[in-house]
């Protein structure tokens, strides 16, 4: 008569650990790859907001090509003050106004800033440039990416420090110096590469899409311009 032998419980033991280093093993991958379809998702949710800045302005030109204020208080639309200028020109995108994608893959609302001569309602001319400056630290000292920028649109990215959320909560301030430069309301964005919190320049996540003034004029005015 023959006996069936099982496995001990030492055995088994060894057979879950080894389960569970694979599981642990493949759990990685999935998600950097989850993370980085988001940032794909968000990076053509920018490019389609800026599209869609372009098309209010093609279709918004009395006298003169204007682009939509920024949206203040999160309820989607551009927010105009009574004498038709921006309420403020740094805010939040008025996805409502412009019929785009209300979030980033995080569930956060996106960041817009205008310069004012692009957005009043008289439109911006040949003789307007933008107010905003793209660098690669806080600060801008060197203003090493893009100059004079009248049109700049932000996700604030994996971590969502600083951004307003679907619930119309404001999360939680960055830490970091070049985070921190894409919250404030002067005339200086940062966009680079995104960097780890233990990094020696800090964590950085932002996605930052901008719009030249002659990306503007070469798109609504191409015959030479707007006079």
């Amino acid at each position: 008569m023959t006996t069936q032998r099982g496995f001990t419980l030492i055995e088994l033991a060894i057979v879950l650990v080894i389960i569970t280093i694979l599981i642990g093993g493949l759990a990685v991958p999935l998600s950097a790859q989850i993370q980085a379809r988001r940032v794909a998702e968000t990076k053509k949710t920018l490019d389609e907001a800026r599209e869609a800045l372009i098309g209010y302005a093609m279709s918004h030109t009395a006298p003169r090509p204007y682009l939509p204020c920024p949206d203040t208080d999160g309820n989607g639309t551009e927010d105009r003050a009574n004498g038709g200028a921006c309420i403020q020109t740094q805010g939040w995108f008025p996805w409502v106004t412009l019929g785009t994608a209300a979030q980033d893959a995080w569930g956060n609302r996106l960041r817009y800033a205008v310069t004012d001569a692009f957005a009043k309602l008289a439109g911006f001319s040949n003789a307007d440039s933008g107010t905003f400056q793209i660098c690669s630290a806080s600060g801008c000292a060197s203003i090493d990416v893009a100059s004079n920028v009248p049109v700049v649109l932000l996700s604030y990215g994996p971590d969502g420090w600083g951004a307003l959320n679907v619930n119309g909560n404001t999360l939680a301030q960055p830490v970091s110096a070049n985070e921190k430069e894409n919250t404030n309301t002067d005339f200086n964005y940062v966009s680079r590469s995104p960097s780890r919190a233990d990094s020696a320049s800090g964590e950085f996540d932002d996605l930052v899409k901008w719009i030249s003034a002659d990306q503007l004029r070469g798109r609504l005015c191409p015959a030479g311009g707007c006079p």
